[in-house]
């Protein structure tokens, strides 16, 4: 597994910080989590990197650059705050920083691959581009996930940036016609392996119950011993 792994969605709410916990919690030796920006809180609630090291354990570092009050796209949020936005070389930065002192550093985006972190345009692609690093893509079950997943793909190609596989945000305990037919189609669209469901409802567990569990959501690749077969 790479130094630094980007975490990036087809879109918001789809599973993203749940999924970073589990890939956390599989992985050995020091983790840091970075979350680049984070919206819709306000100053000391916590927020997705807390949740992250909540999750997975006291061996993560989780480490915040920007909050902005409104549930709104970085940018908008920035803007809108009156407050500095976070750019993509600061991402990159921090995440080489973080990657001289652990193991492996997760970068946690917000919303999907391509929404804006400033009014210049820049990305969590554009951070991806300048620390060189894969991106795991985090996709929901069901009926419409195809699309997004096979559009974020592309964006990632046409980019130079490696889609380093799929992980399914939250699976249903009784997944309908497409969720699990999806779970055949969405490699495909991704041009990408699939790396794991997680279940729904994970996020809810108790820290130490989900560190334990975690690795059974995830693929080999991911340090886990889930496979599609199951």
């Amino acid at each position: 597994m790479s130094t630094i792994l980007v975490v990036s969605g087809t879109g918001t709410e789809i599973g993203k910080t749940v999924v970073t916990a589990a890939v956390a919690a599989a992985a050995r030796g020091r983790i840091a989590v970075l979350k680049p920006a984070q919206t819709g809180l306000a100053p000391g609630e916590p927020g997705d990197a807390a949740e992250v090291a909540r999750l997975a354990g006291s061996r993560v570092t989780a480490v915040e650059l920007a909050r902005f009050p409104e549930p709104l796209a970085p940018a908008t949020a920035a803007r809108r705050a009156g407050l500095a936005p976070v750019r993509p070389y600061e991402v990159a930065e921090a995440a080489e920083k973080l990657a001289t002192e652990h193991d492996l550093v997760l970068v946690e985006g917000a919303g999907g691959l391509l929404v804006r972190f400033d009014d210049e345009g820049g990305t969590l692609a554009d951070a991806a581009r300048l620390i060189s690093a894969p991106v795991l893509l985090v996709a929901p079950a069901g009926l419409g996930t195809l699309n997004a997943t096979a559009l974020t793909a592309e964006a990632l190609r046409n980019r130079g940036l490696a889609c380093r596989g799929v992980v399914i945000g939250s699976m249903p305990a009784e997944p309908d016609l497409a969720s699990r037919c999806n779970v055949e189609d969405l490699p495909v669209a991704a041009g990408a392996p699939l790396l794991g469901a997680v279940p729904a409802g994970a996020g809810s567990l108790p820290g130490a119950v989900f560190a334990a569990r975690a690795p059974d959501w995830l693929a080999p690749e991911l340090g886990g011993s889930w496979a599609t077969t199951r």
